[in-house]
C-alpha cells in the first residue's frame, strides 16, 4: 500500500493518537477536573454524574452546531451550563478549564516522534494539523513544526475541506505537493484525499483498512517510519 512520494514539499501531521495516545490523557484530565469541582463546587458533582454530563454536552453541541469544531468553547459552555443548573452564580469557569487543560497537555509523546520530526523538518515544511486543542508549547513539541492549524483557527474540523485548505496555505506548497499523516481513516485519510492532498495512514495497532474508504497512498506503523518513506520524496 504505497506509491511514490516524489514532489512532496509540505507534511501536515495529526497530533492526537498519532504523536501520543489521547484517551488516557482525557480520562486523567476529566478525573482531575471532577475532583476540583467536587472540592470547590460540590453541587455540580452531586447533580451531574458521567451520563448527565454527556447529556449536557450533547445538548450544547446541538444548540451550538456552528461552533461544534471549537472544543474549548464546548467544554467551557458545558461547565457553565452545569454550574448554572447547580445554582452557582460565581462559577470560575477559567479556573475550571485551566485545571482540565493542564492535565490535557501533560502528554507522553511516543518516543519516535521527536527524532523523526526533527529529521523530516530538515527537508520539509512541517505543519501540525488537529481537530483538538492541544497546546504545542505546553506539551513541548512546538519546535518541531513550522506552523500549527487547528479546527478553531480554521473554522472547521477534519474531515471537512476548509481545515486542510488552511493547512496547505500554512505550508506554502500546493495541495498535490502536500501529504497529510494521521491515524484516522475518516478524519485524516479520507478528508485529506478529498482536499487534494496525498495521504499516509499511521496504523499503530495493525488494523485492516476499512473497505468503505479509498486506500491511503502509504501506510506506516508509527511516525518513526516516515523518514524512510520520504527518503526519495524530493
Amino acid at each position: 500500500m504505497m506509491i511514490s512520494m516524489k514532489g512532496i514539499r509540505t507534511i501536515t501531521v495529526d497530533l492526537d493518537d498519532t504523536l501520543w495516545d489521547l484517551p488516557p490523557i482525557i480520562r486523567r484530565a476529566e478525573r482531575r477536573l471532577h475532583d476540583w469541582l467536587d472540592e470547590n463546587y460540590p453541587r455540580i458533582t452531586a447533580q451531574f454524574d458521567a451520563a448527565a454530563m454527556k447529556a449536557v454536552r450533547k445538548r450544547v453541541v446541538e444548540e451550538c452546531a456552528e461552533r461544534a469544531h471549537h472544543l474549548t468553547f464546548l467544554r467551557r459552555t458545558v461547565l457553565m451550563h452545569m454550574a448554572t443548573a447547580a445554582g452557582y452564580t460565581d462559577f470560575r469557569v477559567d479556573d475550571a478549564f485551566a485545571v482540565f487543560d493542564e492535565v490535557r497537555n501533560s502528554v507522553d509523546v511516543f518516543p519516535e516522534t521527536r527524532p523523526a520530526l526533527l529529521a523530516l523538518r530538515e527537508r520539509f515544511t512541517l505543519v501540525a494539523l488537529t481537530n483538538g486543542n492541544a497546546n504545542l508549547e505546553m506539551i513541548g513539541v512546538d519546535d518541531l513544526f513550522d506552523a500549527h492549524v487547528n479546527a478553531e483557527m480554521a473554522g472547521a474540523a477534519k474531515p471537512n475541506r476548509p481545515i486542510f485548505d488552511a493547512a496547505v496555505r500554512a505550508g506554502g506548497a500546493e495541495a498535490h505537493e502536500t501529504v497529510h499523516v494521521g491515524d484516522s481513516p475518516w478524519y485524516d485519510v479520507h478528508g485529506a484525499r478529498e482536499a487534494g492532498l496525498r495521504t499516509v495512514w499511521v496504523n499503530r495497532n495493525g488494523h485492516a483498512w476499512p473497505d468503505e474508504y479509498e486506500a491511503p497512498d502509504a501506510e506506516v506503523a508509527h511516525v518513526g517510519e516516515l523518514e524512510a518513506l520520504f527518503a526519495c520524496a524530493r
